[in-house]
């Protein structure tokens, strides 16, 4: 009753259906991305190749500042364009030996260009110099690429993950897919049940960040 409320709303403010129709669209998906936040920001890939593109201008001028060069790495990684990540990250090891952001960067980079050895490696550096980098995403990463190989290994990181964040949703709903894998059904719904319990003990601020990985968990644990 309501969505034809305001569809009749808008008409009358539009005199036009297929207006009408748009806007109604417009206002369901800004209001997801505010609450549920499950759809993809098409505003955030347009800001961020802008981004790409002054920071290789800057570099053309200064080409020797690792700063630009690290933040342009990170760029290219979230566009997934992962071997000119590579060829950005790679030369200046030397430079960010002690950055724990970089490492993870890089052994990303490694990792979707077909050396994972090498990404194994990078990541668990990045870790032995900072355990919390990045919110605990490494642990994610590794976990990823483990439980295509050694599940134990996967389950391991997800739990180290959970020692060090505990209010990681996230790191639940993995741990209960990797669990289903594994045929271990309880488990894997209680890992999803435990991921629900964490968002709603969570401050309202936190919730926003974790409210997708919640509402996949839900889905999960019905489903079982």
């Amino acid at each position: 009753m309501s969505k034809l409320l305001g569809f009749g709303l808008l008409y009358w403010l539009f005199g036009n259906p297929f207006i009408a129709i748009i806007v109604m669209l417009i206002i369901a998906y800004m209001l997801e991305r505010r609450f549920v936040g499950l759809s993809p920001s098409f505003i955030r890939p347009i800001k961020r190749m802008q981004r790409i593109g002054k920071l290789k201008q800057e570099l053309n001028a200064n080409p020797h500042d690792v700063t630009l060069k690290h933040e342009l790495g990170r760029l290219l990684l979230e566009r997934k364009r992962y071997r000119e990540a590579r060829e950005v990250l790679e030369p200046i090891q030397d430079r960010m030996e002690h950055s724990a952001e970089y490492w993870d960067d890089l052994g990303t980079s490694y990792i979707h260009t077909d050396d994972e050895a090498k990404g194994i490696q990078a990541i668990q550096q990045a870790l032995d110099i900072n355990a919390r980098v990045k919110y605990g995403q490494p642990y994610l990463r590794l976990a990823a690429l483990f439980a295509r190989t050694d599940k134990d290994k996967a389950l391991q990181a997800l739990q180290e993950l959970h020692t060090l964040h505990s209010s990681s949703c996230e790191a639940y709903y993995r741990m209960g897919l990797l669990y289903e894998e594994m045929s271990r059904n309880d488990d894997a719904k209680r890992s999803w049940n435990e991921a629900i319990n964490i968002y709603r003990a969570l401050p309202k601020y936190m919730r926003r960040k974790e409210r997708a990985w919640m509402l996949r968990s839900r889905l999960k644990a019905m489903g079982s």
